[in-house]
């Protein structure tokens, strides 16, 4: 599975009553798929995930892959501390039909707990139907843990909240020498497991007489199979991705193929342009595309967090809302902050 360009975390919409908002995420969903990112991460650290039942993640993760286009990669971030609660969501997400799951470092290890962490993703990655992306947030993954799983082949690269630009050099080298040939579109998209299924449509329909099924003699429409899409070969390697907006640049010059900005979920056409200049080849454009980012990386993403990432939503006609308690909704004078942090940004 390819993970290059901008892979967008969704928030998790609620009513003002705590309630999960389905019917809102419905709308994201619908809205972020007319726009260029690549795909979705569902529930990722954005989605507040540690605020939901497990019961309620199987609904968001329904009520998401319903609502996206069939180009979109899907990631599901369904860690449990253990291996037996994350492997029942893995199984969850592969029947909902996920290309890949995004799994993070049990909270109960402690950091420097390498052979553990070592264990706890090989053995998901074994027995899990559908691949793994590391996923590394504030409790990061170390290095040594990532050179040792980059090879598995049904781990297929990491998204790493690290801007340190050794880290990055660093995981990067250690993985340099894996490699892998994947399906991609006749363009070098990424190819979904949603996109592959056979679909009918009612163009080119063709009649069958009833009789030739039942005994009756009237025709009956009959529609053929979708065509199959165009692919081609691509050899890829271990693919990083940076989760941090303000790190989207200095990932990609140190190698990153794409990147997961929370950011990304109240400005997505901003965060894609900066991808779009670099990979354009148009180093100057994408600094500017970056500073025009500064202010609401600093004041929003940086400064408010999830809250601050809900109203930036809101104000560009995708659905914020209220954060689930304990977390709070800005109060006013952090709302005008949001407000001239986003006026750049604006759709």
């Amino acid at each position: 599975m390819l993970l290059e360009g901008l892979h967008l975390p969704l928030i998790t919409p609620f009513y003002p009553d705590g309630r999960l908002y389905l019917r809102k995420l419905e709308h994201n969903v619908d809205r972020y798929s007319k726009t260029p990112v690549a795909g979705f991460a569902v529930l990722s650290e954005p989605g507040e995930p540690s605020l939901l039942s497990d019961d309620e993640t199987r609904q968001v993760l329904e009520t998401a892959i319903g609502a996206a286009a069939e180009t979109k990669v899907m990631l599901a971030a369904v860690s449990r501390d253990s291996v037996r609660g994350t492997l029942e969501l893995v199984e969850t997400a592969a029947n909902l039909g996920y290309d890949a799951v995004l799994l993070r470092r049990p909270m109960v290890l402690h950091p420097k707990a390498v052979r553990e962490s070592i264990t706890y993703f090989r053995t998901v990655a074994d027995r899990a139907p559908i691949p793994l992306v590391l996923y590394s947030t504030a409790s990061a993954v170390p290095v040594e843990v990532v050179s040792e799983l980059a090879g598995h082949p049904r781990i297929l690269g990491m998204v790493d909240e690290g801007v340190d630009a050794r880290r990055i050099e660093a995981i990067l080298r250690t993985t340099a020498e894996v490699k892998r040939e994947i399906t991609v579109t006749h363009v070098f998209a990424a190819v979904t497991g949603r996109m592959s299924v056979p679909k009918e449509s009612s163009a080119g329909a063709t009649f069958v007489m009833a009789d030739s099924l039942t005994e009756g003699g009237a025709a009956v429409a009959v529609a053929p199979p979708k065509p199959g899409i165009k692919t081609r070969i691509k050899t890829v390697g271990f693919q990083y991705l940076t989760a941090r907006t303000a790190g989207m640049l200095d990932g990609l010059r140190a190698g990153s193929v794409g990147a997961m900005p929370a950011l990304a979920a109240a400005a997505p056409q901003a965060c894609y342009e900066v991808l779009a200049a670099w990979k354009d080849g148009d180093l100057p454009l994408a600094e500017t595309k970056v500073r025009r980012l500064a202010a609401a990386v600093t004041h929003v993403e940086g400064g408010l967090g999830v809250p601050g990432i809900r109203y930036a939503s809101d104000l560009n006609g995708y659905f914020g809302g209220f954060p689930r308690l304990p977390l709070l909704p800005l109060t006013g004078v952090q709302r005008q902050s949001v407000e001239t942090a986003m006026a750049a940004m604006r759709s």
